[in-house]
């Protein structure tokens, strides 16, 4: 045992290489499934099968020519109102498969019964299911208005609405568009978070002067950035509003919130939380109001217009080429939107532009004449008819 053990330790020694073992390949492979056959092996296969059946059966008598064939192709033919002989001769070039009656899942009472939704849901405008939320009335309140602070953004313009539902259809009863801003000092940047801000401040001013309670209700004057919530008087409750944001996502900083802290700045009561403006921190679970006052004075296009200046000269001149052209610096937006608010508090009343009007009119048609300007016309005509004839036969005359 022990020279065998020495042995096998020398061997080790001499060659630790890993050897395979060739193992010799098995002669027939053992299957326990069957093998899919090709389509042409099929057609033979089957046959082949009828081959057998009419040789076992006699197929050259003319009536046992049904019996011979599978019970299932006999059925299949049949069921397809074929003749037996031309659907069984079919068997030899192609399977024969009669088509499967499929029921129809949408039929003709379904289309009769469809309804159609409502136009501006078709088009994708309106959020039926928010807006009956929004404009339901508690029965006990009769004919009470429920009014909607509507914000919408185009992208040269934002709209800002007060709005009240009727049977009739939607009543505004005031309007606010940022292109009437240039008239208060705002020339430039009429669609972003800081000209939302000043849309919705001049709506709230202008729909309270409307209801004579801007005196009452002065709201926050001097905009710090935190959040603000109307406080009722004695007299008078404040004029009430919900937020009616449409089909926007109501992300965090979106410029719709500007719109709304600014009409809950000018004096309007809107329910709402501070989760969604800008300057929230989620982590932190609170208005950051130094970044939220920043971007209601215009900081962040500053910031934007300050880095540019250093990085790319070029770039600030193509992208606030209407700021420079203006006079509009960077340094200077804080106390340009100042004074954009002073001038909607003092005056927020509509004034429709006064447009010349043109000093003569271009007509392309011919105008229209009265009764006795085509008699006079006709007569005009018959008198030079009738000279002109009276001087040829003078003429002839002589």
């Amino acid at each position: 045992m022990e020279e065998l053990y020495k042995k096998v330790h020398a061997v080790i020694r001499a060659d630790p290489t890993i050897k395979k073992v060739e193992k010799e390949p098995r002669k027939d492979h053992n299957r326990f499934n069957l093998k899919k056959l090709t389509y042409e092996e099929r057609k033979a296969k089957l046959i082949e099968r009828l081959n057998t059946l009419n040789s076992v059966t006699g197929a050259d008598d003319d009536e046992d020519d049904d019996e011979w064939y599978p019970s299932w192709l006999v059925n299949s033919v049949s069921s397809c109102n074929m003749d037996l002989k031309d659907g069984l001769a079919k068997v030899s070039d192609n399977i024969f498969v009669c088509q499967v009656f499929v029921k129809p899942q949408k039929s003709r009472a379904y289309f009769k019964r469809f309804q159609v939704k409502y136009r501006r849901r078709r088009e994708g405008k309106t959020d039926y299911r928010a807006r009956i939320r929004l404009i339901n009335q508690d029965k006990n309140k009769y004919n009470t208005p429920k009014y909607r602070f509507v914000v919408r953004f185009t992208n040269k313009d934002i709209i800002a609405q007060i709005i009240s539902a009727s049977i009739a259809g939607d009543m505004v009863l005031a309007t606010a568009y940022s292109h009437e801003l240039p008239r208060f000092g705002l020339e430039v940047g009429l669609t972003n978070y800081a000209a939302a801000y000043c849309t919705g401040l001049l709506l709230a001013r202008r729909v309270l002067k409307t209801l004579e309670m801007d005196d009452e209700y002065e709201g926050n004057v001097e905009a710090t950035g935190e959040d603000f919530s109307i406080e009722p008087t004695e007299s008078r409750r404040p004029f009430r509003a919900l937020l009616d944001v449409g089909l926007l996502r109501t992300t965090t900083g979106n410029r719709i919130f500007g719109a709304l802290k600014g009409a809950l700045d000018g004096g309007i009561d809107i329910p709402h939380s501070d989760k969604r403006f800008a300057g929230f921190k989620k982590d932190e679970k609170q208005l950051d109001a130094e970044v939220h006052r920043k971007y209601i004075f215009g900081g962040h296009v500053a910031a934007y217009m300050n880095t540019l200046a250093e990085d790319e000269p070029e770039k600030l001149q193509t992208h606030f080429s209407e700021y420079i052209k203006k006079g509009v610096e960077a340094d200077g937006m804080e106390e340009l939107y100042k004074k954009v608010h002073t001038a909607i508090r003092a005056d927020p009343s509509i004034k429709k532009l006064e447009r010349e009007q043109p000093k003569g009119h271009k007509r392309y048609n011919l105008k229209k004449l009265t009764y006795e300007e085509r008699k006079n016309k006709l007569i005009e005509r018959l008198n030079a008819l009738n000279s002109a004839a009276g001087a040829d036969d003078e003429d002839n005359d002589e």
